[in-house]
């Protein structure tokens, strides 16, 4: 049994800012990663055309901005190598195939015990602790729909976060499920490959560019939310007119209203609204069923397809190994109950990062609001 002050779950983003925080306070902490490497949602389940979506400012992490001559959306591998330099920076040593079985609050010890299988060496490993992180985030696993029928489809079924790109679909039918950020970009990375692209856009939706939503961001540190959004709406329609007419409809609230109130942000077009103008990608509405190789969708559309690919987001799993006695998370979807901006903490030494649905941006305040509480409670 090893004892420490803090135990950090997770090795992604989230987990690596709250130990630089950590560290730089002297704090000892250990980061404990199920996968053989950190940020492994960015290394092994994110295709390649990847690249941030709001700009570099939005998305350094504590204490180590983005170099000034690096672009200002940053790519997938500038980022994982940008991870690799903040870890060797604050001297970040995660302990990689950890899978954290269980973890509880001893009352009586007044401490966190952390059970943990050594998928390396097969041999289960304790920990006690003070404080304890849950740094797994929003992310931890890919969600699939229960669609009805969907098991009998003939073709290939996979989530957003099993695609790289479009070659092996080259000349096929597919179908996009999900007019999120990956959504989009993989219907547009597709097309890209020849693939005969649909894209399922069941939801109001705001589209917007990288640039709009840049503006929007700028703008919100000196104006309210009521005045910016119809601001960006309307730069929005110049671009796009009228998206009704391709099947995309805008919601009735505005898009970074919808983001403080829902975590739901707009949709950021790389390309694929100018596919759907053209009639090079297809919006279809919601699927209400599925016969082998034949879709069947909302007004009685049919259509045939080859494969199927779920955009349809992620999930949390923090409840799959934390024994929530006192009931800090929402069982429905493993989020914490306590909403922004003190969604960061809980009881008993329990802290949260990265389940604000803020992106990278909100990972930093939470990893440097967790750092100075608990230097606080343990000075």
């Amino acid at each position: 049994m090893e004892e420490t002050q803090v135990v950090i779950v997770g090795g992604g983003p989230a987990g690596l800012a709250t130990a630089a925080c950590l560290n730089r306070l002297s704090i000892h902490n250990i980061v404990l990663e199920r996968d053989d490497c950190c940020a492994s949602l960015w290394r092994k389940r994110a295709y390649d055309r990847l690249k941030l979506h709001l700009a570099k400012p939005y998305c350094q992490l504590p204490y180590m901005p983005f170099p000034h001559n690096a672009p200002t959306y940053i790519s997938r591998l500038d980022f994982i190598a940008y991870l690799d330099n903040y870890m060797s920076c604050f001297g970040i040593e995660p302990r990689c195939c950890r899978s954290v079985e269980r973890a509880w609050y001893d009352k009586v010890e007044g401490k966190w015990m952390v059970v943990v299988n050594n998928k390396g060496s097969g041999v289960e490993e304790r920990y006690v602790c003070r404080y304890l992180v849950a740094a797994t985030g929003e992310n931890s696993e890919g969600f699939l729909p229960d669609v009805p029928g969907l098991k009998s489809f003939h073709g290939e079924v996979l989530h957003s976060s099993g695609y790289e790109n479009g070659e092996r679909f080259r000349g096929k039918d597919v179908l996009v499920v999900g007019c999120g950020n990956s959504g989009m970009e993989i219907a547009y990375d597709l097309s890209n490959y020849a693939a005969n692209t649909s894209i399922v856009v069941r939801s109001p939706v705001h589209v917007l560019t990288k640039d709009i939503v840049r503006v929007g961001m700028f703008l919100l540190r000196y104006l309210p939310c009521k005045v910016v959004d119809p601001i960006c709406i309307n730069l929005a329609k110049m671009k796009y007119g009228n998206s009704s007419k391709y099947g995309i409809r805008r919601p009735k609230g505005g898009p970074f209203l919808i983001k403080a109130k829902t975590g739901r942000s707009p949709t950021i077009d790389v390309g694929c609204m100018n596919r759907i103008k053209k009639g090079e990608i297809k919006v279809l509405p919601s699927i209400t069923c599925i016969n082998e190789d034949h879709v069947r969708f909302a007004y009685g559309i049919v259509n045939y397809f080859d494969a199927i690919i779920f955009a349809t987001g992620y999930k949390s799993t923090v409840l799959n190994w934390l024994e929530d006695e006192k009931g800090q998370f929402n069982e429905e979807d493993g989020f914490p109950k306590q909403r922004p901006p003190n969604h960061w903490k809980g009881e008993d030494g329990l802290y949260c990062a990265g389940f604000g649905k803020q992106g990278l941006l909100g990972i930093s305040n939470d990893a440097q609001n967790i750092a100075r509480d608990i230097a606080t409670l343990a000075a």
